[in-house]
Order: structure tokens, then sequence, then C-alpha cells
């Protein structure tokens, strides 16, 4: 399995890619292509140009929850698409897979919506689209988990001012069940790729263990969602001690003051966009 990180709030030294507050990564496993996440912008694009990664050969396209950091760079994508059938450029229609709230919208007070700027009929018009709860096997090794099972009391989600609009116009706090990441059953033990973990590292690492029958960690990869001090980050530091995974690549939505809490807990490596990655094959 290869993986390369397109978008991050970072992009690694001496590169001329684009870093915006955002993620996704592409992924190359067992045969199939995969875009997990698209980032804020239309950075997605430049950067896979940069990269030599071609969007228009993708077999599925995966969301990680509905936040606009993550969704943006949809709305440039489909443009992508579109242009193609246009110009009779060579291109395949991916399968979007998403958890169904991921495309309801999501007002967090002062702002009007943080959610995804299309609806789920908007993409479905340009592509098929598989909205589940419950895990999917993309590939042999390769698992969208499906809405997390959230067992950790460390890592208890308060919705604070986040809503969400259910069908119906009814508004609800946003405990943010559509949060998921991949996981992806290497030679090495599990790669877990996650955009946020606003459902927690530690309960998405347990999660795909249970989905994957799989123990052994090779690395996890993404957006953690840590950001202070708290019981938290030091309930997640004590896990990963115990976890003993083989490598951290913490991205996104990880502050500095978190990575260096992690750095005492787990191997944490350089990331950033660019970021290059590859795992043994069963």
């Amino acid at each position: 399995m290869r993986a390369t990180i397109l978008v991050d709030n970072t992009a690694l030294f001496d590169s001329v890619l684009t870093a915006e507050h955002g993620f996704s990564m592409y992924i190359e496993a067992e045969g199939r292509r995969v875009l997990f996440d698209t980032g804020y912008s239309d950075a997605i694009i430049r950067n896979a140009q940069r990269l030599k990664v071609d969007l228009l050969d993708l077999d599925y396209i995966v969301l990680s929850h509905g936040h606009n950091d993550h969704t943006g760079g949809l709305y440039h994508l489909i443009r992508l698409f579109i242009e193609a059938i246009m110009e009779g450029t060579a291109h395949r229609l991916p399968r979007l897979v998403a958890h169904p709230h991921c495309f309801f919208p999501r007002p967090k007070p002062p702002l009007p919506d943080i959610g995804a700027v299309l609806t789920a009929d908007e993409v479905q018009r340009v592509m098929p689209l598989d909205l589940t709860a419950a895990p999917l096997q993309l590939s042999p090794n390769l698992f969208f988990l499906g809405e997390v099972e959230r067992t950790l009391p460390f890592e208890a989600f308060e919705p604070g001012s986040r809503r969400i609009v259910q069908p119906g116009g009814e508004e609800q706090a946003d405990y943010l069940l559509d949060d998921t990441s991949l996981a992806y059953r290497s030679s090495e033990g599990l790669v877990i790729m996650a955009g946020c973990a606003h459902a927690g590292v530690c309960n998405t690492v347990e999660h795909a263990r249970r989905c994957c029958g799989e123990e052994r960690i090779a690395d996890i990869v993404g957006g953690l969602h840590l950001l202070d001090e708290g019981a938290q980050l030091r309930g997640t530091c004590e896990y990963l001690q115990g976890l003993r995974p083989s490598a951290l690549h913490a991205c996104h939505c990880t502050s500095l003051l978190a990575k260096v809490a992690l750095a005492r807990a787990a191997p944490l490596r350089e990331t950033g966009t660019g970021l290059r990655l590859s795992f043994g094959d069963r």
C-alpha cells in the first residue's frame, strides 16, 4: 500500500506544494485508487498535478466527515470531472463513500455553516454515492470503518455550539457521528488513516481492530484533533504508550503542544503535504 498526503496544514521542507487548513490523502492499495478527503480548496488539484497523482483515475472518494476543510475540495474535483466529460479527456467516475450525516448542514454560531458546500443530491448527479454508517471493505485489506464506537471515557465528545440540521429542518447538537477513518491491514499491522478523529483516535484504533481482525498497529496517519492540555491528551498519550505503534504521523488538527506530548509517548515522525509512505501488502 502506498499513500501520499495531498493536503495538510504544513508542507514538507524544500517543496513548492500548497499547505492549507485541511486534509487529503491519496491511497493505492491492491489495485484500488482511493482519495481520502479533499481539503478545503482547489489546492488538492494543484498539489496532485505537482505530485503526478491522476485524480481522474479513482475508484473511490471517501470522506472522513462533513466539515468544509475535508469536503471543500470536492466542488473543484467535480468541476474537474465535468470538464473531462466536456473535453473528452480520459477519466473514470469514482464512487463516493461517506456516513449518511456527511452532507447535512452544520451551523456553528456565529458561522452559518461549516459543513459541505455541496449537497448529497448535487454530488449524486455526477458520481455514484454510498452513504453508510456500517464498515465497508474497499479492497481485501482496505476498510472504511463506518461509525466509530465510542467507549473510552477520556475521549467523550462535547459538541459545544456545534449544531447539525436533520432532514426536515430540525437542529440538534452535533456529536459528529459521521466521523470515520480508513484502516489498511499491511504486513506490519494496521495503518490507521484519520481525517480529524473527532471520535477519538484511541476509540478509532479499537474500532479498527474489531473491524479488521488485527491487533498490531503499524502507523497512525492524519488529523488527531488534539489541541490543548487536558484529560483527552493525557489519556491518548497513556494509550499510545501501551499501544506501541511503529510510527505516528500526526497531521492537520494536532497542535504543537499536542505533538510535543505525543512525541514522548510514540515514535512521532515528520509529516506534511507531499509526504509519501509505503507499507508491505499481506
